[in-house]
């Protein structure tokens, strides 16, 4: 009789535990469906498109460059990364205080995707892209993390890097890698404030 109520004991609480794992994998399922329905929404609704990007190929040192792609590519389009370790696992879109798109951020594994919105044709000419994002922001995060390499606190392969893709001066894509979590509350602050003073700049037509 004891050994049937042990029995019992055992089975009610294997039976919490698949009822809490259950729970668990339902959440995780409604959270990426709500983030798939964000994307649908910011790319059927808003307008974004890929466009005619090119992928970076891997550095073996993560050193910054822009990639240039040409005004007049013949090339088709290549799709959004799918599966493995390029599959988005969270997306964040950039507007203006006024609720304008300015530019989607997507995240995989390893790094971080910046698409501009291609309506407002974000030019690397235009202030404050080289001048505060790329100099004072990235290159700041870069330099100190050179710094660490040097003194041997940090690896080559975990330095903060990153790719601006272009086509002609037109900005394409940003690929950011090697951003921690206090890094990336600063990189959407200043990546939203820069393309939003673009985009003013644009209205205002100076």
């Amino acid at each position: 009789m004891a050994q049937d109520t042990e029995k019992m004991k055992s089975m009610l609480a294997f039976k919490k535990r698949l009822e809490e794992q259950l729970d668990r994998l339902t959440a995780e399922i409604n959270e990426v469906q709500a983030t798939l329905d964000t994307v649908n929404q910011i790319l059927l609704e808003k307008g974004f498109k890929r466009g005619d990007i090119k992928e970076v190929p891997a550095s073996p040192a993560p050193i910054p460059k822009e990639v240039v792609l040409p005004k007049h590519e013949s090339e088709p389009p290549k799709p959004m990364p799918t599966q493995q370790h390029t599959e988005p696992e969270s997306v964040i879109p950039l507007k203006t205080m006024a609720d304008e798109p300015l530019a989607l951020m997507y995240f995989d594994k390893q790094s971080i995707h910046l698409l501009p919105d291609e309506s407002k044709n974000f030019s690397v000419n235009m202030p404050p892209f080289t001048n505060f994002l790329v100099e004072k922001v990235f290159s700041k995060m870069q330099e100190k993390d050179k710094e660490l390499v040097r003194l041997g606190q940090l690896s080559t392969e975990k330095m903060f890097s990153y790719n601006i893709v272009r086509e002609g001066d037109l900005i394409r894509e940003i690929i950011i890698k090697n951003a921690d979590d206090e890094r990336l509350k600063e990189l959407k602050s200043s990546i939203r404030w820069t393309f939003e003073k673009m985009y003013e700049k644009m209205k205002s037509g100076s």
